[in-house]
């Protein structure tokens, strides 16, 4: 089968005109980005962030079949592996929480650049595969197998494959697209509806191309966590477009035969210019903005400040059996976001010694933490909390 090797074969990467619900949709995007991002204090919403990427990479590994519980994930960051098969799964979700951090690290440092850039998407995969398992990097198919080499594009012929009934560029070819590729999804020239339109289509384009080995469905995810955050409605880390993805709207498999249907051919010369036919392109890309609509507007409802304070209360006295001095304590942290631990008698009005201990159950219950021994104290999230929390966040089995 012979394939279109030109660059210009990811046409149409842009839409000139929006369908009435796409507009709409990229409208209430920002809205509610913006309104997700002002719920928590920012030193509480960045503790729940963490939260939130285990939860984007549990969702990511589920998309690859790989069904790792968050509190393995968890295990795995704190360096407490296991010892059986479960191991190699810790680790590459380890790897994918790593990745995301210093991703959120470098926008908030300023130094994010352009996410399509390819040397941004090649270090994104050799952040990964660098600290994965050996047997998570090795190719096989028909023809043998091989080990694939961390953030180097396809350019071996034995690179050569086919993706279901899709043939991505040959191998030789994978370095022009990607250079096309990062011109076309450029977001600084854009405006704020095409950039997040952008994210959309760039995250097709990109497996369309498949410019990796393997890893091209996480690496597209995690660049596209990155264009939010440079698009403007990260909202300090609170949403996962990977549980969107892996959910669908209304079904699972809607994320694959979404993907699918954006490979289509143009079908006349009413369906656009390009290679690709713009009409599926539209409704690909109206489809994959809805799931980032869907997913802020879960977040934004989950993190309902009332209700979490209610929810938070109810924790402490139900999960953690602590007294009502304790859910005074909680309450302060989540709308200060952190205090020095000398604050805690002021708020309790107990007597310092009863309130320090009070506060020691706390932390030892995980709820509350520190960056140092004496340091200010703030709140922490994590799986075993979520289950009360956040019950929505993950499967019931997870």
């Amino acid at each position: 089968m012979t394939t279109l090797e030109t660059p210009a074969r990811i046409e149409p990467c842009q839409l000139n005109h929006y369908p009435e619900r796409l507009a709409d949709v990229t409208s209430a995007i920002t809205a509610t980005a913006a309104a997700l991002g002002s719920k928590l204090h920012p030193i509480t919403a960045r503790s729940l962030a963490g939260l939130v990427r285990v939860m984007n990479c549990y969702y990511s590994n589920l998309i690859e079949g790989h069904d790792t519980r968050p509190r393995d994930i968890e295990r795995a960051l704190s360096g407490e592996l296991l010892t059986d098969e479960r191991r190699s799964l810790q680790l590459e979700a380890r790897a994918h929480i790593q990745v995301q951090r210093s991703i959120e690290d470098r926008f908030a440092a300023g130094t994010l650049g352009e996410p399509a850039q390819p040397g941004f998407v090649r270090w994104l995969h050799e952040e990964f595969y660098a600290h994965v398992p050996a047997e998570l990097a090795t190719i096989h198919d028909h023809r043998g197998s091989y080990q694939m080499q961390p953030g180097e594009f396809r350019h071996e012929p034995r690179h050569d494959n086919v993706v279901g009934r899709h043939v991505p560029p040959s191998s030789a070819a994978v370095a022009s697209f990607m250079d096309y590729f990062s011109e076309r999804f450029r977001l600084e020239p854009l405006g704020p509806a095409a950039r997040l339109v952008a994210i959309a289509v760039a995250h097709h384009r990109l497996n369309y191309i498949h410019p990796f080995p393997d890893g091209n469905g996480r690496v597209s995810r995690l660049m596209s966590h990155a264009m939010a955050l440079k698009s403007g409605i990260g909202a300090h880390g609170l949403w996962s477009i990977s549980r969107g993805l892996a959910r669908g709207l209304s079904e699972r498999g809607e994320y694959k035969a979404m993907m699918d249907h954006a490979d289509s051919p143009r079908e006349s010369d009413l369906d656009g210019r390009g290679n690709l036919s713009l009409r599926a392109l539209q409704e690909y890309a109206t489809w994959f903005c809805e799931v980032m609509l869907d997913q802020l507007t879960f977040m934004e409802q989950l993190l309902e400040l009332n209700a979490l304070e209610s929810r938070l209360a109810d924790y402490v006295a139900r999960n953690l059996r602590l007294p009502l001095a304790a859910a005074m304590l909680v309450r302060a942290l989540l709308q200060r976001g952190d205090m020095p631990r000398g604050d805690a008698s002021l708020v309790t009005r107990l007597p310092e010694r009863t309130a320090r201990e009070l506060l020691s159950r706390l932390i030892d219950a995980g709820l509350v933490g520190s960056e140092t021994p004496k340091g200010p104290v703030s709140l922490r999230f994590d799986s075993q909390s979520a289950e009360a929390l956040f019950p929505r966040l993950f499967p019931a089995q997870a």
